[in-house]
């Protein structure tokens, strides 16, 4: 189409654009309310133009009628102009999906495994083929390489070569049949797409701490490391027996949505598992992986995320899933909200309260001498049984027991009995973690309770921040920004967001007046796909996610007899971040390459 026409129908358009935008069907002006409170009803809104993007619209308006009102040689020029401004921003969408490939290797279990790493952007789209976000990802895959004259086939074909010219037909056919048996090999290669939670999280924690080639080196007996980072090989990458994506949802790490496009639209618990399932999917289609075996790895929030996708990928595109991995995860927020009366929330957290005392040295002697295993299960047992009765009896609770239940819960967690009666017996996880080393004039970690550190003040009722994650989070940041610009070659100017609150407000409106809770998506994909199975990884210092609450989800799935086997849990002597601890991060290891075989031994049953 010549530019002069293009120029016009552009310009037409920006005249009528805003008539229909601002005339309903009857020609009366449409009026838009302003949003009320509740944020249940926000996205009532989402269409409603922004301050901005209405001077936008009206500065463009006056440009099209100077041009359209000016009888100039000049149009054709201003078109040209237009043009090529829209030819840029063309070609900048089209720089940010074309992906950077790299090249590296890591040693696991002894053996070299040479990997491909791929680090770019899906520009996920509408059904009408319009840009919505930019997702970035980074993706490791095992090099997978054909052979070539080696072994006994590389010698016979030699040896036919060296006797006959016509052998040249035949050694490419062989050559080809390499070729189509290894990129066989590469599509049957399990992948695992890997994520963070928040709301708000890259996928860094996951991908520098736990799975990817390099990891970034912290103190396995939870003492600070001064800046700035170090980054070592991972000999405990997964990437010997599965490829690995991991996922920046929308708004984290350098994930954005398109030009125009409102944020909303990712923010929430539907929206998030729309969107990472299209990018899911995508990535599937665009990389050849429909007929790979596929797992989730999902840490915290992305517990949540992991079981909700399981229903979205399997409903939505009819994607089943071998493999689910848990790690800290939550996935019903009634285990996790100690508030007003949801008192099961409170029973969950003691026995993590149980493990942190105990590792502080907070206990009696007779307690201190226990494992920590077992001082878990001591409280697990207070906890579930006479303890969590005693809440719900509530102010029917009779004067002797109460003295018992108190005296019981202070021996278990460190507290005064003063202090747990003061509190009603309700003690949640920003008040212990101020309470329990006051004297010491410290406070201790919520992602991790073996670190603690200075407290601001001694007198408040809660914690100042969290010992833990001030330890981790700057070693994490420094080295992904490092790593991906440095390492990965990729070239990008905007901040990198590892942990950010501008998704929020965070849409919850399916869960109106209930908790939050992803585990009937997650059962109802078990019992329609008997073959997915589910790991937990829980750490005994976790004071976010602790390991009783997803006890409790796994056991109130109701899932048939038959299929409770499929969910399977462990446990280790860290905390949220369990990988921070290496000989933790070790035992995940073995456990996981356990779970991936059970996970895959129908299909090798099947061939």
């Amino acid at each position: 189409m010549p530019a002069a026409m293009l120029g016009f129908f552009r310009r037409a358009a920006l005249i009528l654009l805003p008539l229909a935008l601002l005339l309903g069907m009857n020609g009366a002006p449409r009026v838009l309310a302003e949003p009320p409170d509740d944020e249940v009803h926000a996205e009532v809104f989402r269409d409603r133009p922004k301050p901005d993007e209405d001077s936008d619209s009206r500065k463009s308006d006056k440009k099209a009628d100077k041009s359209r009102d000016a009888d100039s040689p000049d149009d054709d020029a201003d078109d040209k102009q237009s043009d090529d401004a829209d030819a840029k921003e063309d070609d900048h969408e089209e720089a940010d999906a074309k992906p950077v490939v790299t090249h590296g290797t890591v040693t696991i279990d002894g053996k070299e495994i040479a990997y491909k790493a791929t680090a770019g952007k899906i520009v996920m789209k509408t059904d009408e083929g319009e840009p919505k976000a930019h997702v970035f990802f980074i993706a490791y895959t095992k090099e997978v390489s054909p052979q070539r004259d080696g072994g006994k086939k590389g010698e016979k074909r030699k040896r036919q070569a060296d006797a006959d010219d016509d052998s040249e037909a035949e050694e490419e056919d062989g050559m080809a049949r390499d070729d189509r048996a290894a990129a066989n090999e590469r599509r049957r290669r399990p992948v695992t797409f890997c994520f963070n939670g928040g709301p708000g999280s890259s996928s860094v924690w996951l991908h520098l701490g736990m799975l990817g080639p390099r990891r970034v080196k912290l103190d396995s007996d939870a003492r600070t490391l001064p800046p700035p980072h170090e980054l070592v090989p991972n000999e405990y990458s997964l990437l010997d027996v599965t490829d690995l994506v991991f996922i920046d949802p929308v708004s984290t790490g350098f994930s954005r949505p398109a030009k125009g496009e409102d944020k909303r639209q990712f923010h929430g618990y539907d929206e998030d598992l729309r969107s990472v399932g299209q990018f899911i999917h995508d990535y599937a289609t665009q990389y050849g992986r429909w007929d790979s075996p596929k797992f989730l790895i999902g840490e915290s929030y992305g517990g949540l995320r992991a079981a909700g996708l399981s229903g979205e990928l399997q409903e939505r595109y009819h994607m089943y899933l071998n493999g689910i991995v848990l790690v800290s995860a939550v996935v019903d927020f009634q285990t996790l909200v100690a508030a007003g009366n949801n008192d099961v929330s409170y029973a969950l957290f003691l026995p993590s309260y149980a493990t942190t005392a105990w590792y502080h040295k907070a206990l009696a002697d007779d307690l201190q001498r226990l494992s920590v295993e077992e001082i878990a299960q001591q409280a697990k047992e207070f906890a579930l049984g006479p303890y969590l009765r005693a809440l719900s009896a509530g102010d029917s609770l009779g004067a002797d027991e109460r003295k018992e239940i108190v005296e019981r819960m202070a021996e278990l967690t460190g507290l005064s009995p003063a202090y747990v009666e003061a509190a009603n017996l309700r003690v949640p996880m920003y008040r212990f973690g101020k309470e329990l080393l006051r004297q010491r004039g410290l406070v201790v970690g919520r992602f991790d309770s073996r670190y603690a550190n200075f407290a601001l003040d001694r007198v408040g009722d809660s914690t100042d921040y969290d010992p833990s994650a001030a330890a981790v989070f700057g070693a994490f940041t420094s080295a992904l920004n490092d790593y991906v610009r440095n390492t990965l070659n990729v070239k990008e100017e905007q901040v990198y967001e590892i942990l950010t609150d501008r998704v929020h407000p965070w849409d919850y409106s399916e869960f109106a007046n209930r908790f939050v809770n992803a585990s009937s998506s997650l059962r109802e994909a078990m019992v329609k796909n008997p073959y997915l199975k589910v790991f937990a990884a829980c750490g005994y210092y976790d004071l976010a996610t602790p390991a009783a609450a997803m006890e409790h989800t796994r056991d109130h799935l109701h899932l048939p007899k038959e299929l409770r086997k499929n969910f399977v849990a462990d446990y280790y002597e860290a905390g949220h971040m369990m990988y921070a601890h290496e000989p933790s991060l070790e035992k995940l290891r073995q456990d996981l390459l356990e779970f991936y075989e059970s996970a895959l031994e129908p299909l090798e049953s099947r061939e």
